[in-house]
């Protein structure tokens, strides 16, 4: 496909602090870069970049993620590691009966750790599900942007996966939250090929190029917001939740 799923990026207050407690819980070494610091998904696994930001929290974020465990004294090790480097318990309504652990990381971010066992996320790795709030529209809509499978379409809830397997995006359908201003998580695509090259033809076609990939998103439901530093462009998807296209880098 001519675009890829990048990374999952976080506004954050100290984009260091939080990158360094998500490189510890996943083995990833943080990279800074000009839009933050980020985590390279290594094979499947989906990236993170950690943004500075002066917003705030306002409602329910409408993006965490899941954790996966591979026995119950795992699952355990991932809760205490990730307690050890500064997260927190959670009470977002969990039933004591469910499995899972809810955590937040140091600035909040609500985390999953999932009980071992949980078919959903088998064979999905370490950082299994990007779990967010959304229509099945937009399940729809992020299968066909990234071409990756409809791998869940039940009762208004979706997810996607590469057709190589590693990390699931999933949107949990109606009600969906409401917002309040900018979202403060969002996804990051890139576009796929070798980076321009120095002269005019090269910056030129790689333009074009990503003309043609906004419109291409547009075609797919996709709303246009406006151009970014870098040459990226912003847009939003059919709920109106941002995100960012970028140039091969």
């Amino acid at each position: 496909m001519p675009c890829r799923l990048a990374a999952v990026a976080f506004d954050a207050h100290d984009p260091a602090r939080v990158a360094a407690f998500w490189g510890r819980v996943l083995g990833r070494e943080p990279v800074e870069d000009a839009h933050g610091v980020l985590l390279t998904g290594p094979d499947t696994q989906v990236g993170l970049r950690f943004v500075p930001s002066g917003s705030t929290k306002a409602g329910q974020n409408r993006i965490h993620l899941h954790l996966t465990s591979t026995t119950p004294d795992d699952q355990q090790d991932v809760v205490r590691r990730a307690l050890a480097l500064g997260a927190r318990h959670l009470d977002v309504g969990q039933r004591p009966e469910e499995g899972h652990v809810v955590l937040a990381d140091p600035e909040g971010n609500a985390l999953c750790v999932i009980e071992p066992g949980n078919a959903f996320l088998a064979g999905c790795g370490f950082l299994g599900e990007v779990a967010c709030e959304g229509t099945r529209d937009v399940g729809v809509f992020w299968a066909a942007a990234l071409g990756w499978p409809l791998v869940w379409d039940q009762q208004e809830e979706t997810a996607v996966q590469s057709p190589e397997g590693g990390t699931k995006v999933a949107w949990g359908g109606p009600p969906v939250p409401e917002r309040h201003g900018r979202n403060r998580q969002r996804l990051e695509l890139a576009l796929v090929g070798d980076p321009a090259g120095a002269g005019p033809a090269g910056a030129g076609a790689a333009g074009d190029a990503l003309a043609a990939e906004v419109e291409r998103l547009v075609g797919l439901g996709a709303t246009r917001i406006g151009s970014v530093e870098d040459g990226a462009v912003e847009l939003a998807d059919p709920d109106g939740n941002e995100l960012r296209l970028s140039p091969p880098r």
